[in-house]
């Protein structure tokens, strides 16, 4: 674990490999490990893989205030450069995609391509702001709920359901005792007011924008929308939940590879 501050805050992240820059940006309640630790094996065979923890997750640690997308950015842009893994592929997922889009945007210097995995535009949608205010309302009030909903609603019914009684037990009480809620609380607060669509449609940098079939969180139909927004982007599917990552791996970290390495077999 290293630390580098950035505009107030003490921001944790990890390194591994060796390479070009490969940065990988969590999504909301996720943290650098919990989203991305299983595919670091495989990624720094190819990358120096650089894992931030922005504010309101894993070690990082701040003033507790509202958050920005830009402030987020910055954090992610920070541990980048301190790790000299700049200039860098990027990767990011849920709310980290649009963290990842703010950084294409306002560092294009840095970014050489970028994959949006699970990504949505804004806040706006109804759907999604009641997703959002429910997530706000069982933090405060239910956390295993809260549990619940995010294993219904972040994996495909045929994944979940081969986790069997035990292992969504085992999932729900991990969820519950490791999570930082506060932090995805302040989280949870920036997606529903967050709005990216100006710096969509701004990015210069080559972007593979990747829609899950199943996704509750962020259907499909957004993720096309993304994609819509940037010129150029291409579009890609997987037949996952929203945590298509973990669900799986190997295909997602071969799209990455494809995409980043070999250009996207142009």
């Amino acid at each position: 674990m290293k630390m580098v501050e950035c505009g107030g805050a003490r921001v944790a992240y990890r390194v591994d490999g060796d390479g070009p820059g490969l940065v990988l940006v969590h999504g909301t309640g996720g943290n650098a490990e919990t989203n991305w630790g299983h595919l670091v094996p495989d990624l720094a065979r190819h990358w120096r893989v650089v894992r931030p923890d922005y504010s309101g997750s894993g070690e990082t640690r701040d003033d507790g205030g509202p958050l920005g997308v830009s402030r987020l950015a910055a954090e992610v842009v920070a541990a980048a450069e301190a790790a000299d893994a700049a200039p860098f592929d990027l990767v990011g997922f849920s709310l980290g995609a649009a963290v990842a889009m703010t950084i294409a945007d306002e560092y294009p210097h840095l970014v050489r391509r970028v994959v949006l995995l699970g990504a949505f535009i804004d806040g706006a949608d109804p759907r999604q702001r009641m997703q959002f205010g429910l997530w706000r309302d069982l933090i405060a009030s239910d956390r295993a709920a809260m549990a619940r909903l995010v294993l219904l609603t972040g994996f495909s019914p045929a994944f979940l359901s081969r986790l069997g009684h035990d292992g969504i037990a085992e999932a729900i009480s991990g969820i519950v005792s490791s999570n930082d809620w506060e932090g995805m609380a302040r989280q949870v607060e920036l997606d529903l007011t967050i709005d990216v669509r100006a710096a969509a449609r701004r990015i210069e940098a080559p972007v593979l924008v990747i829609g899950c079939t199943h996704d509750h969180m962020v259907p499909p139909d957004e993720a096309r929308a993304v994609a819509a927004q940037i010129p150029g982007a291409r579009y890609a599917e997987m037949p996952t939940g929203h945590l298509a990552a973990i669900e799986q791996p190997d295909a997602f970290t071969a799209l990455l590879r494809d995409f980043l390495l070999d250009g996207g077999s142009d």
